[in-house]
């Protein structure tokens, strides 16, 4: 008698025992598909203001410098300068554009009021790194500058992302400080974020302006509703195996 009743007891406890772990389960797999649900509404939101900034009219330095100091988000916002390149000084980082290896140069631009904006003028091919294998890309004079202006990285992405190479002058992160640094800028004088330029042509055909991205993952409805699909799942399973018990 006392065993029968012991194997009850057992078998009760197992059964809220196995419910509270269905019912736990449930929990984390719809909690998990609602944070994708809301992770989808921001990304988004945060497309749809990228298009909108990349659609608005070009803006001076000093307005996005204004955004920038106030905290707010400069990413892709289209801005024009005029200034003087400082060619000597360019950073080269890698990159791949159209199915090719190369470098994206980052090449000083000098502005009227002393200030300096790190340019990523564009690609070039790895054979052409240096600039003597490119002389008629090295633009002299004025020059007007129409491009995204592109927020400045406090830390390396990742891990798995090499150190940057200073010596030999590869940037595998962009480092606008070390950037900077690195040539000799007075880092008082430097604008706290990049431009991309576009891909207005020049007669020296490398670099290839026009090489920013805008290819952002947007894969969080699939991942919501795997989310949501598993807790069905869970819920269809549960449900059969409590009506089977029964008969």
């Amino acid at each position: 008698m006392a065993d029968t009743v012991s194997n009850k007891k057992s078998g009760l406890i197992g059964r809220v025992a196995g419910i509270v772990l269905v019912l736990l389960a449930l929990v984390i797999l719809l909690a998990l598909g609602t944070w994708q649900m809301e992770r989808l509404a921001w990304k988004e939101g945060l497309l749809a203001s990228i298009a909108e900034r990349r659609a608005a009219p070009p803006a001076d330095l000093a307005a996005i410098e204004a955004l920038a100091k106030a905290g707010e988000d400069v990413d892709y916002r289209t801005v024009r300068v005029t200034g003087t390149y400082l060619n000597n000084k360019e950073r080269h980082f890698f990159a791949t554009y159209g199915g090719r290896t190369g470098y994206y140069i980052y090449t000083p631009l000098l502005l009227a009021n002393s200030q300096i904006v790190l340019v990523n003028r564009g690609f070039v091919t790895f054979e052409a790194k240096e600039p003597e294998m490119r002389k008629q890309g090295q633009l002299t004079g004025e020059q007007t500058v129409t491009g995204l202006s592109r927020a400045k990285l406090l830390e390396k992405p990742s891990w798995a992302v090499p150190d940057n190479d200073v010596v030999k002058n590869i940037f595998y992160w962009k480092d606008l400080d070390v950037m900077a640094s690195s040539v000799g800028l007075d880092p008082a004088n430097v604008v706290p974020f990049f431009i991309d330029a576009d891909a207005t042509p020049h007669d020296g055909g490398m670099p290839i302006g026009g090489v920013t991205q805008f290819d952002l993952p947007n894969s969080h409805l699939q991942y919501a509703m795997t989310w949501y699909g598993l807790a069905a799942a869970l819920v269809v399973i549960s449900g059969i195996f409590i009506f089977r018990r029964k008969t």
